[in-house]
């Protein structure tokens, strides 16, 4: 037997460490009866695998452009994010610091640096330089390596139906030169789980024990390995997906030591994923690159792809398709995530990667110029993520979150106290959990609750003296102008700041922007401290002041524009421009100077165009939201207030009450109306007097330059002001200094995905435009459907306590989707309704059933238990609370009776139940009775004098009821 498994365990090592043999003859399906599942099924299958059965949140993808990480170019793997917390350097007031349970699909970059796989792409049938990392994690010991494996195993074979016997996996085998023995743990719960002895072997810690780095958390990995062979001949293993324990650190002496918290850190390539479920050769022959390979071959004069390798891969034709496929899936992701192709860094990488693409694209597959442009829709259209704006995720979330910690501290407080003023700071937006201090107030007012304002005032005291200590030198204190900087230009005679060529920018045929560039003079350059100077030095920090821009300054609303500018005759060195602001009608730059600049010298300004793209969409889609508001609610709505950048939109408006579902789709529908109708905008400055008395024009309560701007939709301004027309009645008129689009189509789709009261009288709206809408809306609608379907298993009834529980525990965890999930604000509070009565309903049936249930086993033990004044017994219940309901209904048949039943469950879990008679009390209580129990079984209990419950684990339960009842004979 050691000898067969010494050979297994060297076969599967050597299958292991080689290159994964997608192209293999033996490689075969498990399965030829279903169709292949799409790749964007098996990603939400995984997703929705972990957040409705098993609880976990999902988090957006985290950029590919690492924050705040500089050992990384890219973010090349699902834990980057979270490594705060693997740290313990996480934020105790941030959102991450509450993480317990976790999952998504991560975008990675494998692309230069200590991981990358850019040299090998294209040789292979399995390399990739951009894929997405599916994985889930849990913190701080929330579960650990029998629920991690016991999940994956579940997944793997019963939601995808990969056949056991096709799965092998490997845990670490101990190092003893670390003093670190084998992981058995792990081996003992494959076994458990029904992985053969055979195909459970132990690795090393090159292969089994993952680090962070040099120094930092680790711990021991079990790998999940596919046999692609399909049980002929020797296996030819793939490794499918690594379960990493936590629990080591690696000190900076080498020595290693258990960290205070356990983690969990999971991760399975999708693209291998996908490539086993659909039964393909290669990842390269899956749905998430044969669109590609297609566009590939239509675009160019090559022969069609085969998927050969090496010798067979004549003049190197199917490597240049996959080298191509692959290289604008990254560069389209990357460029995506505002990493462009550059001169250093991360933007070198990817300026080699499109390099490389270019040249396998034109010198071996002859593609026409412009080709690799065409195949970013196929990019788009393949790689469907379910990324939408952080920042209305995060506040949803957080907003959900502040509401369960508010009621929970209010159940604690006695009837005069105040609420404290530590909770009311981690809840606010300084604590970063995002609630404004005025709501947080009137939250607690509508509860009959007063605030500790003075404790709140110490702690933001306190916070403002901290941040004086550790910042640096502020910036936008530095880079103000002054009232005496602004009196000595004065003074000089600098005339404003011209800041006209903003409007420069034009339509071209293709229906994309042309933004014009604009020369100007540096008149004034300014240290960070505000001093006027004459130069800066290379690497200083300065503001800029010009006789003309085209950089929107940041007012209205609307963020400031950002971009670069060059000296002229020296375009090769970029001068990034972080933002512009006005001050007293000049504008000022604040910029980095990679070499020296001085006044005099003419530059060259270029707006971020992306940027200025979304802000423009943004700012239209701002106008029509407005527009749509005062046909829903009223000609006399107003404005209260906007925010706006190429990731937000946020609008405040006065209302006297909230917002309806019936007002809220309304206000979306007339604003799609406008968006499908692809509507010309026109812009024109008019002479102040010209928009006094137009019915129906918007403006704010804001001081307006004369000559003003006025923005028209679908109305020519002049018609639009003229008194007579009435047209501002009919479509948004308003006085705006904004950037807008041209025609409204641009903006694709509006969806309001939040609402609510700042202040009363005053709602504030967050909406998402384009792409982030449709994902919204298609959100909505699969949650719609998900209580549709929740609604029909409730009206079929069931007769099963379990699937009664299971029930409801979906209704809840559809609730949690529904509260936090980026979907249209008029569609989550129908569907919040609907599982209101659903959940009521739900819980109504399981009582029942329960009650049923337990006057069934009481009815059993009264059989064999027919007087007290002891019951001591086992019974088959499916949880606590029908074990509870047992124990009371025994004593109450059986009055004068203490009872204590246990009930064995799967994986020698035992629950425990009991009830003390009245009379036998305080020398005699439930709860130490439970506690005694339940200790012996190594697990603990809870309750009162008269009832308590509890848990625990053992095989022997013979010696469980012999404790119960020698401590129960001995009190009585």
């Amino acid at each position: 037997m050691a000898v067969s498994m010494a050979a297994a365990a060297g076969r599967l090592r050597r299958a292991i460490r080689r290159s994964p043999p997608w192209g293999s003859p033996s490689r075969r399906p498990f399965s030829s009866e279903p169709p292949p599942a799409q790749a964007t099924i098996v990603r939400d299958a995984f997703l929705n695998f972990f957040r409705d059965r098993h609880g976990h949140r999902l988090v957006p993808s985290a950029s590919v452009r690492p924050r705040g990480d500089p050992s990384l170019l890219f973010v090349n793997a699902g834990m980057n994010q979270f490594k705060p917390i693997f740290l313990g350097t996480v934020n105790p007031r941030s959102e991450m610091a509450g993480f317990r349970r976790v999952a998504n699909s991560q975008k990675c970059v494998r692309a230069g640096g200590r991981h990358s796989d850019l040299e090998d792409v294209g040789r292979d049938l399995s390399h990739h330089t951009f894929f997405e990392m599916l994985g889930n994690w849990a913190f701080g010991g929330e579960y650990f390596k029998e629920e991690a494996c016991s999940m994956a195993w579940e997944l793997l074979t019963q939601v995808y139906g990969i056949p056991q016997d096709r799965l092998w996996v490997s845990y670490f085998g101990g190092d003893p030169k670390a003093g670190l023995d084998p992981d058995l743990e792990s081996r003992d719960i494959w076994l458990r789980l029904g992985v053969p002895a055979s195909h459970v072997l132990s690795f090393g810690p090159q292969e089994n024990f993952w680090e962070m780095g040099d120094t930092g958390p680790c711990g021991p990995c079990t790998e999940i390995h596919y046999d692609l062979a399909g049980r002929v001949g020797a296996p030819q293993l793939v490794e499918l997906w690594n379960l990493v324990f936590i629990q080591h650190n690696r000190e900076a002496d080498g020595s290693l030591r258990p960290l205070p918290q356990r983690h969990v850190d999971t991760g399975m390539g999708l693209e291998r994923l996908v490539a086993v479920l659909q039964g393909a050769r290669s990842t390269y022959d899956t749905d998430l690159f044969s669109p590609l390979l297609s566009a590939i071959h239509q675009g160019c004069r090559a022969p069609p792809y085969l998927g050969r390798v090496g010798a067979a891969d004549e003049g190197r034709t199917d490597m240049a398709y996959r080298v191509v496929a692959d290289h604008i899936r990254t560069l389209s992701v990357c460029i995506a995530d505002g990493v462009y192709p550059g001169m250093s860094g991360a933007p070198l990488v990817l300026r080699r990667i499109l390099r490389r693409a270019v040249r396998f694209s034109t010198e071996v597959l002859r593609a026409p110029p412009g080709f690799l442009g065409s195949l970013v829709p196929i990019v788009v259209e393949t790689l469907i993520t379910n990324l939408v704006s952080e920042d209305e995720a995060a506040f949803l979330a957080s907003l959900q979150r502040g509401r369960r910690i508010i009621d929970r501290t209010l159940r604690r407080l006695g009837p005069s106290e105040l609420f404290p003023a530590e909770v009311a700071w981690s809840l606010s937006l300084s604590g970063n959990l995002g609630l404004p201090l005025d709501l947080l107030e009137l939250m607690l007012e509508e509860k009959g609750v007063q605030l500790d304002s003075a404790g709140l005032a110490r702690l933001a005291q306190e916070e403002a003296q901290h941040g004086s200590r550790q910042a640096e030198p502020i910036q936008e204190q530095g880079l103000q102008l002054n009232v005496h900087a602004l009196g000595e230009l004065q003074r000089r005679g600098v005339p404003p700041t011209d800041d006209s060529p903003k409007y420069s920018y034009s339509l071209r045929p293709s229906g994309g922007y042309e933004f014009s560039t604009c020369e100007a003079q540096v008149l004034q350059l300014y240290a960070e401290d505000g001093t006027a100077v004459a130069s800066v030095g290379k690497g200083q920090r300065c503001g800029l002041l010009l006789d003309k821009t085209n950089f929107y300054a940041e007012q209205g609303g609307q963020a400031s524009d950002r971009g670069y500018l060059v000296r002229v005759g020296q375009e090769d060195v970029l001068f990034p421009v972080a933002r512009a602001q006005v001050c007293g009608g000049f504008i000022l730059h604040e910029a980095v100077a990679p070499e020296g600049l001085k006044v005099g010298d003419q530059v060259q300004l270029h707006v971020d165009e992306a940027w200025r793209l979304g802000c423009m969409e943004k700012h239209t889609a701002t106008h029509l939201l407005s527009w749509a508001l005062r046909q829903a609610l009223g000609p006399g709505t107003e404005q209260r207030g906007s925010c706006l950048s190429p990731e937000h939109l946020r609008f405040d408006v006065a209302t006297q009450a909230p917002l309806t579902p019936e007002q809220l789709r309304a206000v979306e529908g007339t604003v799609q109306d406008a968006v499908g109708q692809d509507e010309p905008v026109y812009m024109e400055d008019v002479a102040l007097a010209c928009t006094a008395r137009v019915p129906g024009l918007r403006s704010l309560d804001e001081v307006y330059p004369d000559p003003v701007r006025v923005v028209s939709v679908g109305v020519p301004v002049a018609r639009a002001l003229d008194p007579g027309s009435r047209a501002a009645l009919q479509t948004s008129v308003e006085l705006c200094c904004g950037t807008h689009l041209l025609r409204t189509g641009a903006i694709g789709d509006l969806v309001i995905v939040a609402e609510r009261q700042l202040t009363k009288g005053t709602t504030r709206l967050l909406a998402v435009t384009g792409e982030q809408a449709q994902q919204a809306r298609e959100v909505g609608q699969s949650l719609a459907q998900e209580v549709e379907a929740a609604t029909e298993r409730l009206s079929r009834g069931s007769q099963d306590v379990v699937a009664a529980q299971r029930l409801s525990k979906d209704m809840g965890r559809l609730i949690d989707a529904v509260d936090t999930a980026v979907m249209p604000q008029w569609q989550r509070r129908e569907l919040q309704a609907a599982l209101k009565v659903l959940q009521r309903r739900a819980n109504t049936a399981v009582r029942k059933l329960e009650l049923g249930q337990a006057t069934q086993k009481t009815q059993e033990l009264l059989q064999r238990h027919s007087q007290g004044p002891l019951i001591v017994d086992t019974v088959a219940a499916e949880s606590l609370s029908v074990l509870v309901k047992v124990v009371r209904q025994l004593c109450e048949r059986v009055p004068g009776t203490s009872v204590l039943l246990l009930s064995p469950q799967p994986l020698g879990r035992v629950l425990c139940a009991c009830q003390v008679t009245q009379s036998a009390t305080p020398a005699f209580t439930a709860e130490a009775w439970a506690l005694a129990v339940c200790s012996h079984m190594g697990g603990k209990a809870w309750g009162s004098q008269v009832v308590a419950q509890g848990t625990g684990t053992t095989a022997d339960l013979e010696a469980a009821l012999s404790t119960a009842r020698a401590y129960a004979l001995d009190q009585l």
